[in-house]
């Protein structure tokens, strides 16, 4: 089975036992969560169901991690006006393994 799951304003294509990053999540490590699914599917696409916006089975997630991204970047430049600025800004995420998708 595969599922479209919605966090943090974005969607994910997941299986059971995937590890995917979304967006920073209050909770511990280790807390189980229970997500929307949007969409179940089988892989062969055989069976496919399809929630008007959600539909009434839950994902269970694990969180694994919580953490930051590597630095990136941000340079402003205007040129003949002496005007240089160099910011770096590091997002937060939260790892997590996808238990069970109904």
């Amino acid at each position: 089975m595969i599922a479209v799951i919605n966090t943090g304003g974005k969607q994910y294509l997941v299986k059971e036992g995937d590890i995917i990053s979304v967006e920073k999540l209050d909770t511990e490590v280790g807390t189980s969560l229970v997500l929307p699914t949007l969409l179940l599917a089988e892989e062969d696409g055989s069976k496919v169901e399809i929630g008007k916006p959600g539909l009434k089975t839950q994902t269970t997630v694990e969180v694994v991690e919580q953490g930051r991204a590597k630095k990136v970047s941000v340079v402003k430049y205007k040129a003949k006006s002496k005007y240089k600025r160099r910011v770096g800004h590091r997002q937060s995420f939260t790892k997590i393994k996808i238990i069970s998708l109904a």
